[in-house]
């Protein structure tokens, strides 16, 4: 540029020019460096340190006792579910199937957080890398939409067995059950790529603590040093149709399973099975619930405290309920149980 300045203009200005045309390129150098200093600032976050709960230590080992507990009860309760399923001829119907997945989908669920929040409670160091945080973001998500769409299609089969049981069989064959399973894996993974792609996408600054037990989306967003709306809209977006339009099958598949009961003449029958129907209602409740409290309300109501609280309920709580409330009460899988065992059930 500035040889372009000395051949076109008089001598006269050749010196003014020359200094202003250099001024000019320095100051683009400097702009090009500050910028490139910028980013690099803002992408230098290696590792997120995880601030999880109460820092005084007679509460932190009064919580790792507790979520131990609780973190292996879930692995024996869903564990033992699948492997009945597995072995038990009798349970190898539509319903257990589902169960089946629901409990991997647990086991999965709690491992992707509750072991780091383990080592954590019990250790100085709480950080988890960069690379680390992204895949549980993905995971968890990945399995939580998953569980999402699995919890309607449980609603289905029980509407299907209850309001159709002479054509259940036909309509819930193995093929559909196939299908129906490919599709809420295939949904799972899906709708994660997209939410985790539009979060990570975000530049980090040097504030890298999160106030959460694990790289939650909403807890990840807070640290982020860009404009965050159009991530929150598509995790708004994304909620919805995860979250509300499940929970609206789920409602309408649940009316008429009622209708249903209240035309059943033995009033032995009808107590049994609204008791069954009422215990489901409860997890899907605390489930969809949290969900829906975390996911679905502006960025500028979020309390860490209180969102940890809500995390907890579906990502710990209700896989440990699951396999008491949907399976292990039921008549099958008690006398599956006591043919693992060895005993003939009665």
């Amino acid at each position: 540029m500035v040889i372009h300045c000395l051949v076109h203009l008089d001598h006269g200005f050749w010196q003014l020019k020359e200094v202003s045309c250099s001024l000019g390129w320095k100051r683009r150098m400097k702009m090009e460096k500050d910028e490139e200093s910028h980013w690099a600032n803002t992408t230098s976050v290696s590792e997120f340190i995880l601030l999880g709960f109460s820092s005084h230590p007679k509460t932190q080992l009064l919580l790792f006792v507790l979520f131990l507990a609780i973190y292996l009860a879930t692995l024996f309760g869903n564990s033992l579910l699948i492997a009945l399923v597995k072995t038990d001829s009798r349970l190898h119907t539509p319903m257990y199937f589902f169960l089946a997945n629901l409990s991997f989908l647990d086991i999965s669920y709690t491992t992707t957080t509750v072991p780091q929040m383990l080592v954590h409670l019990l250790s100085t160091k709480r950080s988890i890398s960069y690379v680390a945080c992204v895949a549980q973001m993905y995971i968890f998500l990945s399995l939580g939409i998953s569980e999402c769409m699995l919890y309607a299609v449980m609603a289905y089969d029980r509407y299907v067995a209850i309001c159709h049981p002479l054509r259940y069989t036909v309509i819930m064959n193995r093929s559909v059950c196939i299908k129906m399973a490919i599709g809420f894996w295939v949904c799972g993974f899906f709708f994660a790529t997209l939410i985790a792609s539009f979060t990570m996408r975000l530049p980090y600054c040097n504030l890298n603590e999160i106030n959460h037990f694990f790289c939650e989306v909403p807890a990840i967003l807070k640290l982020a040093c860009a404009d965050t709306h159009l991530t929150e809209l598509v995790v708004f977006v994304t909620s919805v149709i995860m979250l509300l339009i499940p929970v609206s099958l789920i409602l309408i598949s649940y009316v008429f399973i009622l209708e249903a009961i209240l035309r059943i003449s033995s009033a032995e029958g009808r107590f049994k099975t609204f008791s069954t129907c009422s215990s489901h209602i409860t997890v899907v409740t605390i489930f969809y619930g949290a969900g829906i409290f975390t996911y679905m309300r502006p960025a500028s109501s979020y309390s860490p405290e209180r969102d940890k609280k809500f995390s907890l309920l579906y990502n710990v709580v209700s896989a440990l309920l699951n396999p008491l409330i949907y399976s292990l009460r039921n008549k099958e899988v008690k006398a599956a149980v006591l043919k693992m065992m060895g005993k003939t059930d009665h």
